[in-house]
């Protein structure tokens, strides 16, 4: 049976460690197995070792973006990039973002008559609401990158109401196939020495652990947990820990301090090592994840590898896979009742010791599962085609 070659196209990669960025990795790394596999990525100002990787890796430059984490690829002005990618023959292509190197990606599929598949990983209309601040172009945009999205031949959503989103709200002409993120992370040995000794280095005791990781970004929310968890500053011993990094980082410490947190706040910065990480997930008692932004986050099946349920807010889509009080908690999206629901959570251990349980067997997927069923159907997709 001929290997197969497939392109993975995505317009942010490491050093920039995101959702993402973790997904496209995973997938990579997992295909390698059974395939070829070259990654199409932006090159970015600092050099990052591409060695380190089982799949070949192939950037093209980029334009930092002003008020942006991000960089904008330019892979058509890159003479270096082009002659690579004609070079290649790939047969099938996967696009995880609709901009520039997701267009490349698409480009090369149509000229090749080969299959291109998409994955829909972010609530684009609230990035574009952000930055332009105006809702008719808002939608306008979001139209641009739903017609990206209209040239693939399949398109997957992260969950099911990121597919009813993409499909009802963003005018997509179909139901996109639902396929789950999933985790690389495996559950912690020698959990409790390895938390043991973390909570020593962190200087904590017997203050409750609450948790939140990710891009330090006020699109995830991140404001909404400091005003929630002022409120019960004088009727929880409690420690939150933010993980992570990001264009608001500074504007989250100002916050902190007005309201005299400092001593119960703790800002780590990004955590690259995944076994430190996966100690900060087994070592806090509830993950708090308010995010109406976000899609599917990996951060909280992550959070669900280490037996550590999260609480989210009702309607989002981080909430589609998860039932409330049975492998997660769900709470209205208003800062008092938020906070009250942390509370009544934390002092009902018998609910959190069988919610924790339930989101590990429930929610917790490793992505060896996964990609068995990707490469599956992208060999029907190609035979297909």
């Amino acid at each position: 049976m001929k290997i197969i070659t497939i392109g993975i196209f995505c317009d942010s990669f490491f050093p920039l460690i995101d959702g993402v960025v973790m997904v496209v990795d995973n997938y990579a790394k997992r295909l390698a197995k059974y395939a070829n596999v070259i990654v199409f990525v932006p090159k970015y100002k600092e050099e990052y070792d591409d060695s380190r990787f089982n799949y070949k890796v192939v950037r093209c430059h980029s334009l930092k973006v002003p008020f942006l984490d991000y960089s904008l690829p330019t892979p058509s002005l890159d003479i270096d990039f082009e002659k690579e990618l004609r070079g290649q023959t790939l047969d099938i292509v996967h696009i995880h973002s609709p901009f520039t190197l997701g267009k490349s990606g698409i480009k090369y599929a149509k000229k090749h008559k080969i299959p291109v598949i998409a994955t829909m990983h972010s609530q684009f209309k609230q990035d574009f609401k952000r930055a332009v601040k105006n809702e008719s172009f808002s939608k306008f945009l979001t139209s641009i990158v739903i017609n990206v999205f209209e040239k693939c031949d399949e398109c997957w959503a992260v969950n099911s109401e990121v597919a009813r989103i993409f499909h009802e709200d963003y005018g997509y002409s179909k139901l996109p196939r639902i396929m789950n993120n999933a985790t690389e992370m495996l559950p912690l040995k020698d959990k409790e020495e390895k938390v043991d000794k973390l909570k020593k280095e962190l200087n904590i005791n017997n203050e409750k652990i609450l948790l939140f990781v990710g891009r330090l970004n006020k699109l995830k929310n991140i404001f909404f947990l400091v005003e929630a968890l002022k409120e019960i500053k004088d009727r929880l011993n409690y420690k939150m820990i933010f993980v992570g990094s990001g264009q608001d980082e500074e504007e989250l410490k100002s916050l902190i301090k007005k309201y005299n947190l400092n001593d119960k706040f703790i800002l780590t910065g990004k955590i690259t090592d995944r076994e430190v990480l996966a100690t900060y997930y087994a070592m806090a008692d509830l993950f708090l994840f308010p995010s109406l932004y976000d899609a599917s986050s990996i951060v909280q099946i992550e959070a669900a590898c280490q037996n550590t349920p999260g609480l989210f807010l009702r309607g989002s889509a981080t909430s589609a896979t998860v039932s409330d009080n049975i492998n997660g908690f769900i709470e209205n999206n208003n800062i008092n009742d938020y906070a009250n629901r942390i509370i009544e959570i934390l002092n009902n251990k018998e609910l959190l010791d069988k919610v924790s349980s339930n989101a590990y067997s429930d929610l917790y997927v490793n992505w060896d599962m996964k990609i068995e069923e990707v490469y599956k159907i992208y060999l029907d997709l190609i035979e297909k085609k």
